[in-house]
């Protein structure tokens, strides 16, 4: 419902209902929100064309939780307990600021981090994207394991965004098809 209804009130806001318009004004523009696939819409987990923006959505938000826990302390790295609780901390939170775009046709992922898209389009926030960025978080953060993806931290945004997307295994590696056609393709061989 809140999804629906943010849209609905920058649709409203971008038209300019309830005021006319007045001599000079250019015409008010209809800006459609992004159509959602089924899969889009329901599936509990991040659809494949969005994973790697998901990716570094969470990069982002993890070296800024992370930043902000070493200029608290004041001191230059943290204890394992303290890593291990902000990344648990990062995970966790809200995700509210993150949605859905698109953008000549094409669908990505918006918010804090990410290249900012066209302003004049409409973002779908809410909904089931929350809930896939913190699943995502959660599983990088259990296959890595906390103490690599600090030490990557301690090296630099490009090397935790290298660890988390760009690894062999990463979203963001290769070719779309290049990822999962092999595998299929070797297994029905054996």
């Amino acid at each position: 419902m809140q999804p629906v209804l943010a849209a609905w009130l920058a649709l409203s806001l971008l038209a300019g209902t309830g005021s006319q318009e007045m001599c000079g004004d250019p015409p008010a523009r209809s800006i459609p929100a992004p159509q959602l696939s089924p899969e889009e819409r329901l599936s509990p987990h991040m659809p494949e064309s969005l994973r790697c923006d998901a990716c570094h959505a969470i990069a982002f938000q993890i070296e800024e939780q992370l930043r902000k826990a070493e200029g608290k302390v004041g001191r230059k790295a943290l204890s394992e307990s303290d890593y291990v609780e902000v990344l648990e901390r990062s995970c966790s939170q809200g995700w509210e600021s993150y949605g859905v775009q698109e953008l000549d046709g094409e669908k990505r992922l918006a918010g804090p981090g990410l290249p900012s898209q066209e302003p004049m389009t409409v973002m779908v926030t809410g909904g089931p994207w929350p809930g896939r960025l913190s699943k995502m978080c959660h599983g990088y953060v259990g296959e890595q394991g906390e103490a690599q993806i600090y030490g990557a931290h301690r090296r630099g945004p490009a090397a935790l965004r290298e660890l988390l997307c760009h690894g062999d295994k990463g979203p963001c590696a290769g070719g779309k098809a290049g990822g999962p056609s092999p595998p299929k393709a070797l297994q029905n061989e054996l």
